[in-house]
């Protein structure tokens, strides 16, 4: 689709639109987008509501932004806050404030570095994570990687390489006085699973260790198991 003929829609103070088909958006002020809008790249720095999808090339929050439908964009970068009611997909989500979504999440990179929260499962090849986050269904990925600077809640973790660390930047040590950090979660499947800092009622994986501060209701492993002796492990069975 030709996207070159396409205006601009800018939005500095109190103002809204329809919506529609755009090269750039951006909004400065406090803006309203009434319908679905479309467009090669979105920008929010101030205060946006977006009441229909978008679609979108590239687009990156600074400040806040409600998006009151689903959002589909190649790049999502939320140095901000956003709140997405329903879903979201993207190439690449980068989360470095706060992200809520109501919905279900699917990317193909997703890196975390603020607080992310999710309704529903939460799907990516890579998954990387220095942070807290919650969700609540399903978080399925190739690479699961979690450096733990809070609590962090997944209904299910699946995936080929899951690693789980309690540790990160002095910025992460900071937070650790006031957040213990600690993923709770019913079940991990996985390939090769390394693990801190864990309460989880079934691991389930090729080759599993279980690190400090894990307490593990059942492991079941096909190859190699070792568990850390400040683990609590109740069972672990060779299947």
């Amino acid at each position: 689709m030709d996207t070159k003929s396409r205006g601009d829609l800018v939005i500095n103070g109190f103002g809204a639109s329809n919506g529609g088909q755009f090269r750039v958006v951006t909004l400065n002020g406090r803006g309203t987008v009434n319908n679905d809008l479309e467009c090669v790249e979105l920008d929010c720095n101030g205060s946006g509501i977006l009441n229909g999808n978008v679609i979108s090339e590239k687009a990156k929050v600074n400040g806040h932004a409600r998006f009151r439908g689903s959002i589909d964009s190649q790049i999502l970068t939320i140095d901000g806050s956003a709140r997405i009611d329903k879903n979201l997909s993207a190439e690449k989500l980068k989360v470095s404030g706060k992200a809520t979504v109501g919905g279900r999440v699917k990317c193909e990179e997703i890196k975390i570095q603020g607080t992310f929260t999710v309704s529903e499962d939460c799907e990516a090849e890579i998954f990387k994570a220095e942070s807290q986050f919650t969700i609540g269904g399903l978080l399925n990925a190739d690479q699961v990687d979690i450096k733990m600077f809070g609590e962090c809640k997944a209904k299910e973790i699946g995936g080929q390489t899951i690693t789980v660390k309690a540790k990160g930047s002095l910025v992460g040590n900071l937070l650790k006085a006031f957040f213990k950090p600690q993923l709770e979660t019913e079940l991990i499947e996985g390939d090769k699973i390394e693990l801190e800092n864990t309460i989880a009622k079934v691991v389930r994986g090729n080759q599993v260790w279980i690190g400090p501060n894990c307490q593990i209701g059942l492991v079941e492993y096909t190859e190699e198991f070792s568990m850390d002796k400040k683990a609590i492990v109740t069972e672990n069975r060779k299947v």
